[in-house]
């Protein structure tokens, strides 16, 4: 009976009653009725008088038990007139020397600009016409008195509700509030620290430049603008999540991209319900066209001159706040076995690596499985002297070819993982480890052949050649079905399983985009080819996205060699 009730209580999930701490027992009698709490507390407007505004920004930052929350009170002078006022900021994502120098410095003491009496009229223009002087003067206005006169900075805005402002505190700005003014300044004085621009670490080229992106989204933009060199690139700002208000840069070229594609994007960022973004990646997924099989709709890259080389095809990308990389859509299967390399070296180079990259997928997806269907049911494609040594290598293997073969891959998937995931000093140990003394033992022991290393040697190596590391995830995933179907029904499970594959390839869209144009539908127009033409034939835009200039280059683009 004891032996039960323990193995009953150990297997069977029940509701706890009863708890370590207790509530006191009038509790339920004097807690605080929240219902109206909105109304009560947490007013919209921001209030003529400076202690109403102190006391509900000490509330709503909880100053009480927030470290980092600054309140400077101060007094600030203006026409030798004295007013309450204090300054709010976040300690640490503020630059202090401009706080120190830039706003309390002119706003608290004497000088020039502050200290004449009077209600004197301020001269706005004067103009002399017909020996008659015309003047147009404005009352004293203490709102703009400061921001016109005491607060030299460049960046400054008027707000007047508190959520604007906690907006701008939030991002690392800090607020001037003022007696008698229902109206708070905004200013610009970040000075978080962050990490400046660096060379790219997954997208690396040898021709090319060797800048990437950061996770500052004013660094990235500006790189943009730097390379794009173009008024007409517009970069649009979109807040997503409710709680951390991620900014979002929606970025395209007006004169160039759909405005349906573009009207199509920031409709689905403006219509994202969600607590938090903090990455890239997750706005990705809640963007993106459902995938059933795991293919990525977006191209993510880290490289400022690929996503800008996008924008000039006419394509839209998303940079978010706090990630080091861009979203392009819409996205082809092309743009997964393309680099930024191919369009720094010569057609033929460039066309080369792109059949290399080809085979290095066609080798990924299926090279295994067409090794277990050959060898479980078709071995009369072998030449008879390498079936012998085949079947001569496998002699002492216990295993059958399914689990031989699952066993190594999935060893190797667990050595990738790990190489990934361990600090990097012993990063290439494990490598070697992994794959010279657990593959060697392995194959001494009589636990797997040497053909199969050698395939899943092949295998691991040519899935290294996928540029994008979502559709390589993507290929290596889909292997191990094809395996099973290799083993089940040899060639003809594969060629069902390419069917069905390739049919959903192409049932699949990225924004109204089918992913297997031009191949599937099939688009003849220029521009859409998967191997690059020489650099002066390269005279339109993929006619696919419809952008509303199609050329991009004269037909004589090289005007040089035809005088």
């Amino acid at each position: 009976m004891d032996f039960k009730n323990f193995f009953t209580n150990l297997f069977t999930w029940q509701e706890q009653t009863e708890y370590n701490f207790k509530l006191p027992e009038n509790y339920s009698e004097n807690k605080p009725n929240t219902s109206n709490i909105d109304e009560e507390v947490s007013p919209k407007n921001i209030f003529p008088s400076i202690e109403v505004n102190l006391d509900y920004i000490k509330t709503r930052y909880n100053s009480l038990i927030n470290s980092d929350i600054i309140i400077r009170e101060f007094t600030l002078s203006a026409r030798n007139r004295q007013y309450k006022a204090f300054l709010l900021f976040i300690d640490g994502m503020v630059d202090t020397d401009l706080v120190n120098n830039y706003v309390l410095k002119p706003l608290m003491l004497r000088n020039s600009a502050n200290m004449y009496e009077g209600d004197e009229d301020k001269i706005i223009c004067e103009a002399k016409t017909n020996n008659i002087t015309v003047r147009k003067v404005k009352k004293f206005n203490i709102l703009d008195y400061i921001s016109n006169c005491l607060l030299p900075q460049n960046s400054v805005s008027e707000n007047s509700t508190f959520d604007e402002i906690a907006d701008g505190i939030n991002a690392g700005n800090c607020a001037l509030f003022v007696d008698t003014l229902n109206i708070a300044f905004n200013i610009d004085v970040k000075g978080f620290k962050q990490r400046s621009v660096n060379t790219p670490q997954n997208e690396i080229v040898i021709k090319g430049p060797h800048e990437a992106f950061v996770e500052n989204i004013r660094t990235n933009t500006s790189l943009l603008r730097r390379i794009v060199n173009n008024e007409n690139l517009i970069i649009q700002n979109v807040e997503v999540g409710n709680v951390t208000k991620t900014k979002c840069a929606l970025c395209y070229i007006k004169d160039i991209a759909n405005s349906d594609l573009v009207s199509e994007v920031e409709y689905r960022l403006n219509n994202l319900q969600i607590d938090s973004l903090l990455s890239a990646g997750e706005l990705e997924q809640l963007i993106s066209d459902s995938s059933d099989i795991g293919l990525p709709r977006l191209v993510s890259t880290e490289r400022p001159d690929t996503t800008s080389r996008h924008l000039l095809q006419g394509r839209v990308a998303i940079i978010v706040n706090g990630t080091p990389y861009a979203l392009i859509a819409p996205s082809t299967l092309i743009d997964f076995l393309s680099t930024p390399e191919d369009i720094n070296l010569k057609p033929a180079f460039s066309n080369f690596l792109k059949c290399i990259r080809f085979l290095g997928a066609l080798i990924t997806l299926l090279l295994p499985g067409i090794y277990v269907a050959i060898t479980s049911y078709h071995q009369e494609i072998f030449p008879t002297e390498l079936l012998f040594s085949i079947l001569s290598a496998r002699e002492n293997v216990p295993f059958p070819v399914i689990v031989e073969i699952l066993l190594m891959e999935i060893s190797f998937e667990l050595i990738r993982e790990a190489v990934l995931r361990v600090p990097s000093p012993i990063g290439s140990t494990i490598g070697i480890v992994g794959a010279l003394v657990i593959g060697d033992a392995a194959v001494s022991a009589s636990i797997v052949s040497p053909t199969l290393l050698i395939i899943v040697a092949i295998t691991a190596i040519a899935s290294f050649v996928i540029p994008d590391y979502a559709f390589g995830f993507h290929l290596r995933l889909f292997r191990f079905l094809f395996i099973l179907l290799g083993f089940m029904a040899g060639f003809l499970g594969i060629s069902l399983g390419l069917f069905v594959y390739i049919s959903m390839l192409t049932n699949m869209k990225s924004f109204g985009l089918n992913t297997t144009i031009p191949f599937a539908p099939y688009v003849s127009s220029k521009g859409n080819k998967y191997f690059l033409p020489p650099i002066w034939k390269r005279e339109y835009r993929p006619s696919y996205l419809d952008p509303k200039i199609s050329k991009d280059q004269d037909n004589i683009s090289m005007k040089w060699r035809s005088k």
